[in-house]
């Protein structure tokens, strides 16, 4: 097979793998819209959240500590904590994007999971940049369109809380969690983390006992007996990128 029909062949598979996910995000992106109208949020605030911020663990986090009748405060840190993982995909994305000025800041608003994970394993850094673009931008328009779906689709109803959409946002964030309690150790913190946020529920205001939560599990990491950074699942995937000095054919 010549280079050029690899490439093809490569890059049919890239662009069909960066649509499944697109669409599949894009679906989930309707419960959100849904949830941010039951949570008292109006159409441009849900479609500014969606353009803007564009993390979707994140406006989940916004979304359901304000609807909740937390402080916006508290909601933002609860975003912010959640999207701290795309700025550790940033710091090995720069070296594989290899961008200037304001592409760079325009590529950043397309660093989430699914671009990430669609850019690693791949045989060169061309697939692995097309993975990157291919996927940002497909989830990016997904996402969008099917926030602004589940908006005016729970607009139709007298009340969007009577489908019990008030409470796909806790289990939108248990779905997230699942894939990750793999081995005993992963429970425990979980389970600690789950008992410490229910007990400090009666003494501090709404939406803070999903901070202290998290702030056990990052005491957790400091443990220890833990291993360094350089095991980290983040650099596990990052690892996976190819290396800076591979052909960018």
């Amino acid at each position: 097979m010549t280079s050029d029909a690899a490439w093809r062949s490569t890059r049919s598979a890239v662009l069909r793998d960066a649509a499944g996910v697109s669409i599949a995000t894009g679906a989930y992106a309707i419960s959100f819209g849904a949830i941010a109208l039951a949570g008292g949020f109006d159409l441009w605030q849900t479609m500014a959240l969606s353009l803007l911020m564009f993390t979707g663990g994140s406006q989940f986090g916004l979304v359901g500590v304000i609807a909740a009748g937390g402080a916006p405060l508290a909601g933002a840190a609860t975003a912010i904590m959640l999207g701290a993982r795309n700025a550790l995909y940033g710091l090995r994305l720069t070296e594989l994007l290899q961008l200037r000025g304001w592409r760079r800041f325009a590529a950043a608003q397309l660093i989430i999971d699914e671009s990430t994970a669609m850019s690693i394993g791949r045989d060169s850094r061309r697939a692995a940049r097309l993975g990157f673009y291919a996927t940002g931008l497909g989830v990016f328009a997904f996402w969008n369109l099917g926030t602004l779906i589940g908006v005016v689709g729970a607009a139709w109803l007298s009340d969007p809380r009577a489908l019990g959409l008030d409470a796909a946002a806790p289990a939108a964030f248990l779905a997230l969690l699942a894939p990750r309690l793999r081995g005993r150790e992963a429970w425990a913190i979980a389970l600690v983390a789950a008992v410490v946020a229910v007990v400090t529920v009666p003494f501090v205001p709404i939406g803070f006992p999903v901070l202290i939560a998290a702030l056990v599990g990052i005491a957790a990491g400091f443990l220890p007996g833990r291993p360094g950074p350089q095991a980290s699942g983040v650099d596990e995937v990052v690892d996976e990128i190819d290396p800076p000095d591979e052909d960018d054919r």
